[in-house]
C-alpha cells in the first residue's frame, strides 16, 4: 500500500497520462473509493482512485478521453483495469475509442463492474471488432447467460483473444452453451477459465473443447452442496491430460461422446467419479473411435459388471489405448473375464485382440474376483504378449493358492515386468514365496514385484525375492554357447522303404511293425485300424510313418507308397550328411500280386536301377566311405515261386552288377532277403536286420547334442499336454527350454538373448537332422508329427489339381484367395468325423508360406501384398506351338551351353528339380538390382527369360532328365551372354544339385537359331573341355584360326541341318579363349624349366604390327541399323577386343620358337652327350610301342611284367627326328625289374621333352602323336602339378610371357645342375641295357640295325657329330652327312 506521500490528486494523473516521460504500462481504475485519488504504484504503472460523485464519474470520462487521445504518449500501454465502475454509454465509447486507437493494450480486467444490456451489447461491439486484446478478465460482474451470449457473438468473430476469464458470477447453463458454440468457432483461444456457481456449467463447455479437439487450457470451477468451491473440470494441453474431478451423470455421458473423435487428450482421469453403465456404454465408442487416448484412470468410479462389459467390448477395437486403471470398483468375476477376454487367446491359431494396452490395474476391497475371474488372469497371463504392468490391489478374494497359480502362469510369461499385489491378503505362506523364488529362477524378465502391504511383506519375508530380482537383472559371464553342449549318441534311425507300386512296401511295413510290437495294440489303434481302409478311399495314398520303440533307441519306417515324384520333400527325407537313416529297396518278384506273371530280371534290375540313382542323387557327396547311404535289397512275394528258376538266377547275378556298378556311391548289405510280405515268421530275419543295421547306424554318425535326447521326451509330452498338437509354434519351444532345459535358459535379463537364441536354434536344426522334427526355421515352428505333415499337408500340397484352378489369363498365376479357397477344399476330409484338422494347427496363410519356403511356387511381386502366386507343378507343356525367337533384323549372335550329369549312370535330376529351378531363378531375377524390366515366363519343364536385351530358353531334356539345355540369342557378343549363363544360370543349377557334377557342352549356333529338337542336340555339341584341349593341341598362330566342324542332322532321310563348322573363338567367350591362352603359357613355363632357358638376357619379343593384313579381322556389321556412332563405338570394342588375343597370340608364337630351338639343342645333347669317348656305334633314341587292335600305342610308363613290347628307334636328324616307317623292330617278351630300373629315368626324360613338344606344336618325333591316346593323363605323374602357378592362372596374357621372363632364377639353375649331374649316369645305363639287349637280339653291326630299324649311322659334315638317320634323309640332305659304317 502507498505511503501518504506518494498520493497525487488526479490533475497529476491527467498530467501523467499526458507527458511523454512517463512510459506508462499499466493503468488501474478504482470506482469505489469516497474521494478522487492517485498514485504510482510502480515505475510504469499508476492507480487511479475515483469517487462514484457526478464529478468524478465526469472526470473518469475524462481520463478516458484523454487516454484515447494520447495515444502516442502511451504507446507502451498494455494493461487496463476496473474495478467497481458502473459503465455508462459514453464511458464504454471513450473505452472502445480507445482500444480501438491504441492495439498495444493486450489485457483488459473488469472486476466487481456493472453492465446494462445495452452497456454489455456495446462490449460486444467493441470485441468484435478489436484486434489488439489478448486477455480478457471478467470477475464478480454479474454478466450472467446474456452476457455469455453476447461475448460468444463477438468472440466468434474476434480472432485475436486468447484468454477469457470468468470469476464468481452464474452464466448458467444457458451461458454455457452460447460459451461452447463459440468455442466450436473460435480456434484462437488458448484459456479458458471459469468460476460458476453451478458445476451444471461445466459440461458444454469441456464438451466443446473435446469435441472440436482444441488445444485450449481449461479450468472451471464450481461450488458443492457446503457452498464449497472445487475445481470440476481441467484440461491442460501440455500434458494433454484431461482430469474431472466433478461432473452429474448426464454431463459425463456428453464428455464420453466428445471424446469420441478428438485427437488432443492423452490421459483421461476420471477418478472417484461415479460412473454408470450408460457412461460405460458411450466410453466403448470413444474406444472404438478414439486413436490419441494412452492412459485412462477409472479409479474408485463405482463400476459394477455391466459397465465393465462395455469396456472390455471396446477394448477389442481399440488400438491405442497404452494404461488403464479400474481399481476401486465394484465389479466381479464376469466383468474380470470380459475385461481380460480381449487380452487373452483362446486357441493357438487365434490372434490377441487388444494389443496396445501395456499396463492394467483392478481389484479393490468390492471387487470378487472369483473362480472365474482367476480362471480369466490365468489364461491371460499365459497368453498374453503385451502387458508389461499388472496390479491387483487391496483384494481380499484371492486364496493363497490362487497367487501360487498366478505366479506359476508367469512361468510362461516373457512380457510382464511389473507386478504389483498391493494390499492382497492372500499372499502369505511358504508355498507363495517357494512359487515366487520358482518363477523368478525360470523367468528373468520381472524386474519388479510389489507386495506393499501384504501378509509376506509384513513378516519381513521379501529379503530373498529382492535378491533373486537383483540377480535377474546382473551381467553374466559370456561363454561358448555351442561347443560346451555335451555330444551324445542319437536315439532314432529312419528307415525309408523305397519301391514301385505293388511292391508290398505298405504290407512289410505293418507286418515289421506288428512284429517287433509283440504285445496288442491300443483299443483306439485298433479302431483306427477298422477306419483307415476307408480314409483310403477318400484320399490317395501318401507318405506314411511308423515309429516302434527299440529299448532305447527308436526305429522311424518312413514308407515312401507311390510318392517318389515329390521329390521337393528330399530336403525333408535327407537331411544332409551324418543323419542315421539307411533304405530298403523293395521290388516284387511278380508284376501285379493278382497274378502269378513273374517279373523278367530286367524289370527288377530297372527298378533297383531306378531307386539307387533316386538315393545316390538326392544324398550328398559322403565325407567317408563309412558315410556312403546304406542300402538293403528286399524282393517281396517270395511266397508265390514255387520252386528256383534261372530267372531268379538270373536276377542274382544282376544284383550283383549293381553292386559292382555302384561300388563307391553307396553300401550294400550282402544278403539280399526274399520275404513274404503279409508273414510275420518270413519277415522275422528282415526285421533283426533292422534292429541290428540301426544300431550300427546310430553308432556309426557323428554324435548330436545330450539335449536332443532330452527334448525328444519334452517334446513328446508336451504333445499330450496339449491336445496332442502336431505343429509347434518357434515361441512356444523357447518356452518350453525356458522352464524345462537350464542349458537353453536365459539367465538373466542382461544376458546375451541372440546367442541363446542361437543355441535353440541349433539344437532344433539338430532334432530336424535326426528326423524327430521338421524345423521350418524362417516360419517360425516345428512339426513335431511328421506323419500328419508329410501325409495330410505336403502331400496335399504337392499334388494340387491345376484343372480346378481358376488361372489368370493361363498364366499359370493364381491369386492367393483363389489358392487359399483350393487348400481350404483340398485339406478338408470328405467324411465327417474322420480325416484331417491342418486347419486347426495351420492358418491358410501358414500353407502359402510353406511353400514358398518350399520353393513349390513363387510370387510375382513380394512388395505387393495382393499378388499372384505361380506353382511350376500345375504348369502344362506348351501344345501345338514350334518354338521359335523372336528374331529382329539386326544380325544376332546364337549361343548354347548343356549341363550334362558327369555320371549319368548313377544320377539324375529328379522330377522335382526343374519346378525348383523355375522358382530360384526367379527370385534371384527379382532381387537383382540391375534388372529392372526383365519377362520371365514358364511352362513345363521350360524358362523363357528376356533380360538386359539377352533372349533365354532354359529346357530339361532326357529321358530320365539327365541334362539340362541353355539357349540364347542377342545382339550383344558372345562374351556377355555367357557371363549372363555363368552367374545366372548354372550357378544356381549347381546350388540345387550339390551332389552332381555337370560336364558343360557347347551347342551348335545352328542348332539354337532354328531350335532343332533336343535329341537332335546330342551330335551337335562338343564338351567344353574337349574344344580347348583341340586349341591347346594346335601351334599358336593356328589357335585364332582354329574351326570345329559339325555334322549334319538326318531324320528317316530329311535333312534337318546340314553339315558345316564355326570359329572355335565364336563358340568361346573372352575369358574361355584367354584360359587357352593361359594354359599354353603354363605348358611353355614347365618346358622351359625342364629346358634351362636363360630367359634373364632373353631378347624381348619383336614388336607387333597389329594393322598388317594378316592381322586385321573385320566383323560383320551389316545387320546394325541403330545409327552411326553406335556401330562405330561398337566396331572399335570388338576389333580392341580382336587385336588383344592377336597379341597375346603373337606373344605366344615368339616363345614357342625360343622354346623350340631350345627343346632341339636339348635333344642333341642327349644324344652327343658323350661322343668323345665313344663313337655312337647304336641308336640312342628309343621307344617302346604295343599293339591293341591292330593298331600301336606309345607305352608312356614302363612297368615291371608287362608282355608283348616291340622296340622301336627314331631317325635321329638335328630338327626333324621322327618315326621310322614300316621299321620291323624287336619285340620284348617281358620287362623285368632290371629293365625298369635301367629304362626309367630315360623313359621320363624322353616324355617330358616328348610331351611339351606336342603340346606347343613342334614337329618333335613326327608320327608319334598319333600314339599317345591321352598324352596329357599318362604323363601326369612325371610332370609338376601346374596348381603351383595357379594364381598367375587368371591374370592378362602377358603375364605368362612375364612368367617366362622371372624363369631363369636360382630355381632353374638349381633344378639344371641338378639334371646335369644325373643325366649322364642316366643315359650311360639306360645305352648299357640297350647295348645288352640287342646282343641277346643277335643285332651287333651296323647291317643289322639298317635291316632291323631302318637307320644308317652317318656323320655331319659341318661339327663332326655322329647320328642314326633314315634312308629319306640320307638322299634329301647327303650334301650335310657321311655315312661312316661300323
Amino acid at each position: 500500500m502507498s505511503t501518504d506521500l506518494n498520493i497525487r490528486d488526479l490533475h497529476w494523473a491527467l498530467r501523467t497520462i499526458r507527458s511523454a516521460n512517463m512510459n506508462l504500462e499499466n493503468i488501474s481504475f478504482y470506482l469505489s473509493q469516497f474521494t478522487s485519488s492517485s498514485y504510482q504504484e510502480t515505475e510504469n504503472s499508476i492507480s487511479i482512485n475515483i469517487s462514484t460523485s457526478s464529478d468524478g464519474i465526469q472526470y473518469f470520462s475524462q481520463l478516458l478521453a484523454e487516454l484515447s487521445a494520447q495515444t502516442e504518449n502511451c504507446k507502451r500501454l498494455t494493461y487496463l483495469a476496473f474495478h467497481g465502475v458502473e459503465w455508462e454509454q459514453s464511458q464504454l465509447q471513450n473505452l472502445h475509442t480507445l482500444l480501438n486507437k491504441n492495439s498495444r493494450i493486450k489485457q483488459v480486467e473488469f472486476q466487481r463492474n456493472m453492465f446494462r444490456m445495452d452497456g454489455l451489447s456495446k462490449l460486444s461491439d467493441m470485441l468484435e471488432t478489436n484486434n489488439g486484446i489478448k486477455v480478457l478478465i471478467f470477475s464478480e460482474c454479474q454478466i450472467g447467460s446474456i452476457g455469455a451470449r453476447l461475448l460468444a457473438s463477438a468472440l466468434t468473430k474476434n480472432d485475436t483473444l486468447e484468454e477469457l476469464q470468468v470469476w464468481e458470477d452464474s452464466i448458467n447453463s444457458k451461458g454455457a452453451e452460447e460459451l461452447s458454440r463459440m468455442i466450436e468457432v473460435n480456434s484462437t483461444l488458448k484459456l479458458l477459465i471459469i468460476f460458476d456457481k453451478d458445476s451444471i456449467t461445466a459440461t458444454p463447455l469441456i464438451s466443446a473443447v473435446l469435441a472440436r479437439s482444441r488445444t485450449m487450457e481449461v479450468h472451471i470451477w464450481g461450488r458443492d452442496h457446503g457452498d464449497k468451491s472445487s475445481k470440476v473440470v481441467e484440461f491442460m494441453p501440455e500434458t494433454s491430460t484431461l482430469r474431472i474431478y466433478r461432473l452429474n451423470s448426464s454431463g459425463s455421458v456428453r464428455v464420453a461422446c466428445a471424446l469420441g473423435w478428438n485427437t488432443t487428450v492423452r490421459t483421461l482421469d476420471m477418478t472417484g467419479i461415479q460412473l454408470k453403465s450408460k457412461w460405460a456404454r458411450e466410453f466403448r465408442g470413444v474406444l472404438e473411435q478414439n486413436r490419441s487416448l494412452k492412459d485412462v484412470k477409472l479409479s474408485r468410479t463405482c463400476l459394477k459388471d455391466k459397465a465393465v462389459v462395455y469396456i472390455a467390448a471396446g477394448l477389442f477395437r481399440n488400438q491405442s489405448l497404452e494404461n488403464l486403471h479400474l481399481d476401486g470398483n465394484w465389479f466381479g468375476g464376469v466383468g474380470v473375464e470380459h475385461l481380460l477376454c480381449p487380452l487373452s487367446r483362446f486357441s493357438a491359431m487365434q490372434n490377441q485382440a487388444n494389443t496396445t494396452l501395456k499396463s492394467l490395474v483392478f481389484g479393490g476391497g468390492k471387487t470378487k474376483i472369483g473362480r472365474d475371474g482367476v480362471v480369466a488372469i490365468l489364461r491371460m497371463l499365459e497368453t498374453n504378449q503385451t502387458i508389461i504392468q499388472l496390479g491387483i490391489y487391496d483384494d481380499a478374494s484371492l486364496k493363497s493358492n490362487d497367487i501360487v497359480k498366478i505366479f506359476r502362469s508367469l512361468e510362461r510369461n516373457a512380457t510382464l515386468r511389473c507386478l504389483s499385489l498391493r494390499g492382497c491378503t492372500g499372499v502369505e505362506g511358504e508355498l507363495v514365496s517357494r512359487a515366487i523364488m520358482e518363477t523368478l529362477q525360470v523367468n528373468p524378465w520381472i524386474e519388479e514385484i510389489d507386495l506393499t502391504g501384504t501378509p509376506l511383506q509384513i513378516a519381513g519375508k521379501m529379503d530373498k525375492i529382492y535378491e533373486k530380482l537383483g540377480q535377474n537383472a546382473s551381467v553374466v559371464l559370456e561363454k561358448d554357447l555351442l561347443n560346451d553342449l555335451p555330444l551324445t549318441m542319437p536315439t532314432c534311425c529312419r528307415v525309408f522303404f523305397c519301391g514301385q507300386e505293388f511292391a508290398g512296401k505298405t504290407t512289410l511295413c505293418n507286418s515289421i511293425y506288428h512284429n517287433m510290437n509283440a504285445t496288442k495294440l491300443p483299443y483306439m489303434d485298433q479302431i483306427r485300424a477298422l477306419v483307415n481302409p476307408v480314409e483310403q478311399i477318400a484320399r490317395t495314398a501318401d507318405i506314411k510313418i511308423k515309429t516302434i520303440q527299440d529299448g532305447d533307441s527308436k526305429i522311424s519306417i518312413w514308407n515312401l507308397a507311390r510318392q517318389h515324384e515329390n521329390y521337393t520333400l528330399h530336403d525333408l527325407m535327407f537331411p544332409g550328411h551324418g543323419s542315421p537313416s539307411f533304405f530298403l529297396i523293395i521290388s516284387s518278384l511278380f508284376r501285379k500280386p493278382a497274378n502269378r506273371e513273374p517279373k523278367r530280371p530286367e524289370e527288377i534290375e530297372e527298378d533297383l536301377v531306378y531307386w539307387l540313382r533316386f538315393v545316390v542323387s538326392n544324398s550328398r557327396k559322403a565325407m567317408s566311405q563309412s558315410m556312403l547311404p546304406h542300402i538293403t535289397i528286399v524282393l517281396t512275394h517270395y511266397d508265390k515261386v514255387s520252386q528256383p528258376s534261372e530267372d531268379l538266377q538270373a536276377t542274382a547275378n544282376s544284383i550283383q552288377r549293381l553292386r559292382e556298378r555302384f561300388q563307391g556311391f553307396v553300401e550294400f548289405y550282402p544278403t539280399v532277403f526274399t520275404v513274404d510280405a503279409r508273414s510275420s515268421a518270413s519277415v522275422s530275419k528282415l526285421t533283426h536286420h533292422l534292429r541290428k543295421t540301426s544300431k550300427t547306424i546310430l553308432q556309426r554318425v557323428p554324435p548330436v547334442y545330450q539335449l536332443c535326447n532330452d527334448l525328444i521326451k519334452l517334446l513328446s509330452e508336451w504333445r499330450s499336454e496339449n491336445f496332442n498338437k502336431p505343429v509347434m509354434k518357434w515361441n512356444e519351444f523357447c518356452e518350453l527350454c525356458q522352464l524345462k532345459i537350464p542349458p537353453l535358459r536365459i539367465r538373466t535379463r542382461r544376458d546375451n538373448i541372440d546367442k541363446v537364441d542361437l543355441r535353440r536354434r541349433a539344437v532344433a536344426n539338430s532334432l530336424h537332422h535326426v528326423g524327430e522334427v521338421i524345423f521350418f526355421e524362417d516360419l517360425g515352428f516345428l512339426i513335431l508329427d511328421c506323419d500328419w505333415f508329410c501325409g495330410e499337408v505336403l502331400g496335399q500340397l504337392i499334388n494340387l489339381d491345376a484343372g480346378k484352378m481358376e488361372k489368370t489369363e493361363k498364366s499359370g498365376f493364381i491369386s492367393r484367395k483363389e489358392l487359399e479357397k483350393i487348400l481350404r477344399a483340398r485339406l478338408q476330409s470328405q467324411i465327417p468325423l474322420i480325416g484331417s484338422k491342418v486347419f486347426d494347427n495351420l492358418e491358410a496363410n501358414d500353407l502359402i508360406k510353406m511353400m514358398l519356403k518350399l520353393e513349390l511356387c513363387y510370387e510375382q511381386d513380394p512388395r505387393d501384398q495382393n499378388t499372384l502366386l505361380l506353382i511350376p507343378s500345375i504348369l502344362e507343356e506348351g501344345r501345338g506351338r514350334s518354338p521359335k525367337w523372336q528374331v529382329s533384323t539386326v544380325e544376332c549372335a546364337f549361343i548354347g551351353r548343356r549341363l550334362e550329369c558327369d555320371d549319368s549312370r548313377h544320377m539324375f535330376l529328379t522330377a522335382g528339380f526343374f519346378p525348383r529351378l523355375q522358382v530360384q531363378l526367379h527370385n534371384k531375377i527379382l532381387r537383382s538390382k540391375n534388372q529392372l524390366g526383365a519377362t520371365y515366363s514358364l511352362e513345363k519343364n521350360l524358362i523363357s527369360i528376356i533380360i538386359n536385351g539377352i533372349h533365354v530358353r532354359v529346357e530339361l531334356g532326357g529321358q530320365l532328365s539327365y541334362y539340362i539345355d541353355i539357349l540364347a540369342f542377342s545382339t550383344k557378343n558372345v562374351s556377355e551372354i555367357l557371363r549372363l549363363f555363368r552367374q545366372l544360370i548354372i550357378t544356381t543349377i549347381q546350388n540345387l544339385c550339390p551332389a552332381i557334377t555337370f560336364i558343360e557342352s557347347v551347342i551348335r549356333p545352328d542348332s539354337v537359331k532354328f531350335l532343332i529338337p533336343p535329341r537332335f542336340r546330342k551330335s551337335q555339341s562338343v564338351p567344353l573341355q574337349q574344344l580347348k584341349q583341340a586349341l591347346l593341341s594346335m601351334p599358336a598362330d593356328s589357335m585364332y584360326d582354329y574351326q570345329h566342324t559339325w555334322s549334319s542332322v538326318v531324320d528317316d532321310n530329311i535333312l534337318i541341318l546340314q553339315s558345316g563348322f564355326d570359329y572355335a573363338r565364336s563358340l568361346l567367350s573372352d575369358e574361355d579363349f584367354r584360359e587357352v591362352l593361359h594354359r599354353r603359357y603354363y605348358d611353355l613355363h614347365h618346358l622351359a624349366i625342364e629346358l634351362a632357358v636363360p630367359f634373364e638376357n632373353a631378347d624381348e619379343p619383336p614388336p607387333l604390327s597389329i594393322n598388317e593384313p594378316e592381322h586385321t579381322v573385320e566383323p560383320s556389321l551389316s545387320g546394325i541399323a541403330k545409327g552411326v556412332e553406335q556401330v562405330l563405338q561398337r566396331l572399335k570394342i570388338i576389333e580392341q577386343e580382336i587385336k588383344d588375343l592377336k597379341q597375346e597370340i603373337q606373344g605366344l608364337r615368339y616363345y614357342e620358337h625360343r622354346l623350340l630351338i631350345e627343346l632341339h639343342r636339348k635333344v642333341d645333347y642327349l644324344l652327343n652327350y658323350n661322343i668323345q669317348l665313344e663313337e655312337r656305334k647304336i641308336p640312342h633314341m628309343f621307344y617302346f610301342v604295343q599293339v591293341q587292335n591292330y593298331s600301336k600305342m606309345l607305352v608312356t610308363r614302363l612297368l615291371s611284367g608287362m608282355r608283348a613290347l616291340r622296340l622301336h628307334m627314331l631317325c635321329e636328324f638335328r630338327g626333324e627326328m621322327h618315326v621310322v616307317d614300316d621299321q620291323i623292330g624287336c619285340e620284348l617278351v617281358q620287362v623285368d625289374n632290371q629293365a625298369v630300373r635301367c629304362l626309367l629315368p630315360y623313359m621320363n626324360k624322353f616324355m617330358k621333352l616328348l610331351t611339351f613338344a606336342l603340346k606347343i606344336g613342334a614337329h618333335f618325333a613326327a608320327g608319334m602323336g598319333e600314339m599317345i591316346p591321352d598324352l596329357t593323363r599318362e604323363v601326369a605323374h612325371m610332370i609338376d602339378s601346374s596348381l603351383i602357378y595357379g594364381a598367375a592362372a587368371m591374370t592378362a596374357g602377358a603375364v605368362g610371357a612375364a612368367a617366362l621372363t622371372q624363369v631363369g632364377g636360382s630355381r632353374t639353375r638349381n633344378k639344371s645342375a641338378e639334371s646335369s649331374r644325373n643325366i649322364t649316369q642316366d643315359m650311360k645305363t639306360a645305352r648299357q641295357w640297350l647295348v645288352d639287349f640287342l646282343k641277346g637280339q643277335r643285332i651287333t653291326s651296323g647291317k643289322d640295325i639298317a635291316e632291323r630299324f631302318g637307320l644308317w649311322r652317318v656323320r655331319y659334315r659341318d661339327n663332326g657329330y655322329i647320328a642314326w638317320i633314315c634312308r629319306r634323309h640320307i638322299i634329301m640332305r647327303g650334301n650335310e652327312v657321311i655315312e661312316v659304317p661300323i
